[in-house]
């Protein structure tokens, strides 16, 4: 078992195919439309960050997980970027930045989020923009986590794959899963997880402590309002 979940090469490999662009990515590459300097926290195999690079513009991808920065690194167009491992303590507070992304639900992995957004707003430039999603709490999605409502077989580029998540531990909006990946060799490659759900009200706080203005809390990437029946909440702030 590993605490990283993208630590097995295979899954790596296989992420881009179960992750393609979609609205989200589009979203964000409205928002970098004008940015000289864009930095995405937990950029992963570094498939949107690729896509934000243009001329005159500086991207830097942030991720903790080794084995996906080797990934990234290895794609084409992956020489444009600037790739540092680490969590958001990697960051540098260069105060120049002119967006700061964090996409598929990464904050959602992150315990302390009021030093994370402290930590990205030093990265930022008076009137920076941050943006990310996260899970609604209020949607529960974690009740569906079971082996029999996720288990499921599939045909890869990999191989034949049978998944699965079991459902650990629900505290105080921590969530503790396992997914298990078992390819054809029979090999389990099974990765703990631990998501942090947190209310649009506790999200909005901490990022207003940090020295964000105008936060806005969206339901949908059509930019409509949060509702009680959202399963997203995409945050979008301005630095101070």
């Amino acid at each position: 078992m590993t605490d990283d979940p993208y630590g097995d090469e295979q899954l790596v490999e296989l992420y881009d195919l179960d992750n393609p662009p979609g609205a989200d990515h589009a979203y964000y590459r409205a928002l970098a439309a004008d940015a000289r300097k864009v930095v995405d926290f937990g950029c992963g195999t570094g498939l949107l960050t690729r896509s934000l690079v243009a001329p005159g513009r500086v991207v830097i991808g942030v991720d903790p997980s080794a084995t996906m920065l080797d990934y990234a690194r290895r794609q084409p167009g992956a020489d444009a970027v600037t790739w540092i491992e680490g969590d958001f303590r990697a960051v540098e507070p260069t105060h120049d930045a002119d967006l700061v992304i964090s996409t598929g639900n990464t904050m959602m992995h992150v315990g302390n989020q009021a030093e994370a957004f402290t930590a990205l707003a030093d990265a930022l430039r008076p009137g920076g923009v941050i943006s990310f999603e996260s899970r609604n709490p209020a949607a529960r999605a974690w009740e569906q986590w079971t082996r029999e409502a996720t288990y499921g077989e599939r045909d890869t580029s990999v191989g034949h794959l049978v998944e699965w998540l079991d459902l650990i531990e629900v505290a105080d909006g921590r969530v503790v899963f396992d997914a298990h990946n078992v390819f054809p060799d029979g090999h389990d490659a099974v990765y703990r997880n631990t998501l942090y759900f947190r209310s649009p009200e506790a999200i909005t706080a901490d990022l207003a402590a940090a020295g964000f203005v105008d936060i806005m809390v969206h339901g949908n990437w059509q930019q409509e309002p949060a509702t009680e029946d959202s399963r997203l909440l995409i945050f979008h702030a301005t630095r101070s």
